[in-house]
């Protein structure tokens, strides 16, 4: 307790004796300018004036001292300060702080020499901009400069006109020259797009290039605006050194970015040539099937492709900036939100692919669509029905549904017929069986091997279900609605030439005879050269 009542009496003695003073704030510096041209920053306070009041004082100083004729301006030294003289007559002090040369003679002594040069030029341009004489001669050089900016804008507008005529003539007869090929084709579709846009894009980089310099070169006629004019010739001459500086910086990673993207086309080109021999059955490899040649053909190349640019990101130029990075990051979150829908859609597309449940030319039924598969995509399903429409089946519904085939089990490409009527029970069924087939006989397109044949598919209460199922040949149309619809036409033909009634029959009440068939009308032959079957 002593040694504290001690310690507190010991610091309000120093406070009483001020010795002890709390740390006085650095003050801020000051700009020394005349007519728009910095002269000098004022860093330090001296005389108990802040560095604003010294810069005010100096100010003041040098607007007088341009008021008056040309007079030299020199720098003596007094003590640790310089002072700046303008005819003999003291204007202001320069501290070491303010040069930026404490405790460094050499860089004393530059700073003061660059503090009088700018002295000196800013009253001769204070001077200059109260001089009539010196005013007509800048006026007369920024109408010089007008007009002949002017001219050239002319010139190049005009010429760019015709030089893009031309190049739209030449590029059309390089593209006329080569267009038997597909592949100059494809190339040169884009080229008088691309001429076109390059043309306007040098155009404009020209424009613009061409207004700063009239425009620096216009301020810098004038006493009062030539720092800014000389401040815009700095700011295109260090564009233009950030620019090369910067494309020189980026040129050996868009070189390894270059080679790492030539390799992958190489590795990409080498496993299409592969798999496109497997699909035309050239190459028989146990582990790819010539159906799911091109799924794993383009696949393959997507993986091989991301790889690639997930090797060749760092290398790009920006790629490590936070605007990149930003970027990327949005474009992963877009991705990763919207993605489970599509994701989902392409694992079924896979899954249909290389299980080969469905392929181009196969005629299927998927839930209420039936026809031909004309495409197998990696979200969607196509397929014709034959009557005049194409529906498009999510690949994940179709995954969701049976599937039923009519080719698959067809040799050539073809399809399955199937017919079905129902007939009452006193019509013999081997008649009805004879005339079915008889109908298959007669139709275009059935193939005669394997032979078409019946199926009672159910013994109702009033009816039988009879069920034609037969093959179709070469000759068949393309859409099999077309060919069932022929195979209904014929049966039709042959029962009414029978006098057999194509209907279901029901209940009404007990018939005054038993609705059932004598033996001896068993094996009613139908009408026609067709033998009726064997029991």
């Amino acid at each position: 307790m002593t040694q504290t009542l001690l310690r507190c009496f010991f610091f309000v003695c120093l406070g009483a004796c001020g010795l002890l003073q709390p740390a006085r704030a650095a003050e801020p510096a000051a700009a020394v300018t005349l007519h728009h041209r910095q002269i000098l920053t004022l860093a330090a306070p001296l005389g108990g004036e802040s560095p604003e009041q010294r810069a005010s004082r100096a100010q003041a100083a040098l607007e007088a001292a341009a008021a008056q004729p040309p007079a030299p301006v020199t720098l003596s030294p007094v003590g640790s300060a310089l002072r700046l003289d303008i005819g003999g007559q003291p204007a202001f002090f320069v501290l070491d702080e303010d040069l930026g040369s404490t405790g460094r003679p050499d860089l004393r002594d530059a700073g003061a020499q660059k503090l009088r040069a700018r002295v000196e030029q800013a009253l001769a341009e204070a001077r200059e901009a109260r001089d009539p004489q010196a005013l007509a001669r800048a006026a007369a050089w920024a109408l010089g400069a007008t007009l002949l900016a002017g001219l050239v804008l002319w010139a190049l507008l005009a010429g760019t006109r015709q030089l893009e005529g031309a190049l739209l003539a030449l590029t059309r007869r390089w593209r006329a020259e080569l267009s038997a090929g597909a592949l100059a084709r494809l190339l040169l579709r884009p080229l008088p797009a691309l001429a076109v846009g390059g043309l306007a894009l040098l155009k404009l980089v020209l424009v613009l290039l061409l207004l700063e310099l009239w425009g620096s070169t216009v301020l810098r006629q004038f006493a009062y605006t030539r720092p800014w004019g000389e401040s815009a010739s700095h700011w295109l001459s260090g564009l233009a050194a950030d620019s090369l500086q910067a494309v020189a910086g980026a040129l050996p990673g868009l070189a390894t970015a270059a080679l790492i993207f030539v390799a992958a086309r190489l590795l990409t080109r080498g496993l299409g040539a592969l798999v496109e021999e497997a699909e035309r059955g050239e190459l028989q490899l146990h582990w790819l099937h010539p159906d799911t040649a091109a799924a794993t053909r383009r696949i393959a190349s997507v993986a091989v492709w991301l790889f690639a640019l997930a090797m060749a990101y760092p290398y790009l130029p920006g790629a490590q900036s936070e605007s990149f990075k930003g970027v990327t990051v949005l474009a992963g979150l877009m991705l990763s939100l919207g993605a489970s829908g599509v994701v989902g859609q392409a694992m079924a597309g896979l899954t249909l692919t290389y299980s080969r449940a469905l392929r181009p030319g196969e005629y299927v039924r998927v839930g209420n669509a039936e026809g031909t598969v004309t495409a197998v995509g990696l979200f969607v399903t196509k397929v014709q029905t034959g009557l005049g429409e194409e529906v498009s089946l999510p690949n994940a519904l179709v995954m969701s549904q049976p599937i039923c085939n009519f080719s698959r089990l067809v040799p050539d490409g073809q399809f399955m017929l199937q017919a079905g009527v129902t007939i009452g029970y006193a019509t013999p069924w081997r008649q009805v069986h004879a005339m079915l087939l008889e109908a298959a006989r007669r139709t275009p397109g059935v193939a005669a091997e394997p032979a078409p044949y019946v199926v009672q598919t159910a013994l109702s209460d009033f009816y039988v279900e009879y069920r034609l199922c037969a093959y179709g040949d070469r000759s068949a149309p393309r859409r099999r609605a077309e060919a069932l619809s022929q195979l209904n036409a014929y049966i039709q033909d042959v029962f009414n030439e029978n006098g057999v009634q194509i209907m279901s029959p029901h209940y009404r009440g007990d018939p005054p005879e038993p609705q059932v068939v004598n033996p001896g009308s068993w094996f009613q032959p139908a009408q026609g050269p067709l033998s009726p079957p064997q029991a």
